[in-house]
């Protein structure tokens, strides 16, 4: 059975969508059957992998269109397929709302497709609505990309504290906390070295929830996606290319 993990952060631009799709690239580089599910109405993932204007999407597969079978689509990485979403999934938050269990919608729709891969990543907004709560419902494990400034590290804090803990006590007791990664790191800068030092001092029970490889600033890892390729296939000898290869080897081992 596949593991599920989702990639949540309330806060936009923290690398949430960097990660889904590069940890991803690595994980089927080594022979792992991996699913990424667009779960953003932006649809950033889809497009930072080529995909774009598809008939069939996550929108479909939420509200009972389509199977989820017949919205996957593989992309240029092998053993990489995606859902892809687009705008239309703005309307299933409304669509969603008034439903008994519309917190269930996603973990439903993907369940066919557990057998299927070795790994489903799944991409959150950056909100705590319907959306995300889907994704925390149906995972296992949920890992959070960590922006080294320091209004991404209040929002992790509220994130962790209310989120987390509310879906694990009333919609998920299975889910738990696969780790924090750090990103967007600069050494130059004291508030990243800040965020580091709380947030080690924040988990000095539980040390092992910190990934160990930090994520740089780094312009590869920005352009990869205007090429519609991950960084293993843009520049694998960059340094975010290398650090996502040992965060990869990290994520294996935990979730």
């Amino acid at each position: 059975m596949g593991r599920i993990v989702v990639f949540a952060n309330q806060k936009g631009g923290v690398g949430k969508t960097t990660s889904t799709v590069n940890i991803g690239a690595y994980m089927a580089e080594k022979g792992r059957r991996v699913l990424l599910v667009d779960l953003d109405p932006q649809g950033n993932l889809s497009s930072s992998l080529g995909i774009c204007n598809r008939n069939l999407g996550t929108y479909d597969v939420l509200i009972g269109k389509a199977p989820a079978a017949e919205a996957i689509i593989d992309t240029l990485q092998e053993n990489m397929c995606v859902l892809p979403s687009d705008i239309r999934l703005s309307g299933a938050t409304v669509e969603l709302a008034d439903e008994g269990e519309r917190n269930y919608f996603l973990k439903r729709a993907i369940a066919s497709q557990i057998s299927s891969f070795d790994y489903i990543l799944i991409d959150c907004p950056p909100s705590l609505g319907i959306l995300t709560l889907n994704g925390l419902v149906a995972a296992q494990s949920v890992i959070v990309p960590l922006q080294c400034e320091f209004f991404a590290l209040e929002g992790f804090m509220n994130m962790l504290s209310q989120t987390i803990r509310r879906v694990q006590n009333n919609l998920n007791n299975e889910l738990f906390l696969g780790g924090v990664i750090f990103t967007m790191y600069d050494s130059r800068t004291r508030i990243a070295q800040e965020v580091i030092q709380r947030m080690k001092e924040a988990f000095r029970k539980t040390p092992e929830y910190l990934f160990r490889t930090v994520i740089p600033r780094n312009i590869r890892l920005a352009e990869s996606p205007s090429h519609g390729i991950p960084i293993n296939k843009y520049d694998p000898a960059c340094i975010g290319a290398r650090s996502y290869a040992a965060l990869t080897e990290e994520v294996l081992k935990r979730v």
